[in-house]
């Protein structure tokens, strides 16, 4: 019994280990803000993790699932432009920044009839049409940002998509995004940056294994808001 209390308080110790050592990795492996995004973060409301650009009463609520291992700050430049066009912008927060490990995460932002699209950036795109697939009620649009949707969040029927790419990423698997295609409406309206990459869909500096963009990060801020406030007005 002794042998067997050791061995199971040896198993619970390298487990507690293990956690505490991958929490710490997430923490260290994030990507927060460039100076800039946190400048431009200041224009929102922090409301139980979700940061908001625009009013309350705007006639559309845009709803973005950040990358993976991404501070939600790090968008906060073209959301606070969009939110200069007229539209609200709620960009979600989860544990440990990774989107799949609460998919669901919108449902505090929507209410029960509110018009709204949502999208998101990489694995945040992903999740983001999986909770689009499951709530139509109120729902206009989808739009992903160097993502695409699996097979749990194929869109069907006559929502509006918007996908929007960039010409050196270097991250996004662009023969998996042309495969995805069969999991999107076929009039889904596509837009690429020539010369973006991945990381530049947020301002958070240099990503791992992504292409070094020949724009500036500016420039490609200015781009997402400028397709996506084009592409918001077209909602009806």
């Amino acid at each position: 019994m002794k042998k067997f209390k050791r061995w199971l308080i040896g198993i619970v110790v390298v487990l507690v280990v293990a956690l505490i050592g991958g929490q710490l990795y997430l923490k260290s492996a994030a990507h927060v803000p460039s100076p800039a995004a946190a400048t431009a973060q200041t224009q929102a409301t922090k409301i139980n993790g979700v940061l908001y650009f625009g009013k309350a009463s705007a006639k559309l609520t845009v709803v973005m699932y950040p990358g993976a291992l991404v501070d939600p700050g790090a968008y906060s430049i073209w959301a606070n432009q969009v939110a200069k066009a007229g539209y609200r912008v709620a960009i979600v927060s989860f544990p440990d920044d990774l989107a799949v490990l609460k998919p669901n995460a919108a449902a505090q932002v929507v209410k029960a009839g509110q018009p709204y699209v949502i999208g998101g950036h990489s694995l945040g795109g992903v999740m983001a049409s999986r909770f689009a697939a499951k709530h139509k009620q109120g729902l206009k649009g989808v739009f992903f940002l160097a993502s695409y949707p699996d097979a749990k969040g194929k869109l069907e029927g006559n929502v509006p998509v918007l996908s929007l790419t960039a010409s050196r990423d270097g991250v996004l698997n662009f023969d998996a995004w042309r495969k995805a295609k069969q999991n999107l409406p076929s009039d889904t309206t596509y837009q690429q940056l020539p010369g973006g990459n991945h990381a530049g869909f947020g301002s958070y500096g240099k990503q791992s294994g992504d292409g070094r963009a020949t724009v500036t990060n500016a420039t490609q801020q200015q781009w997402v808001a400028k397709q996506l406030t084009h592409w918001l007005d077209t909602l009806k």
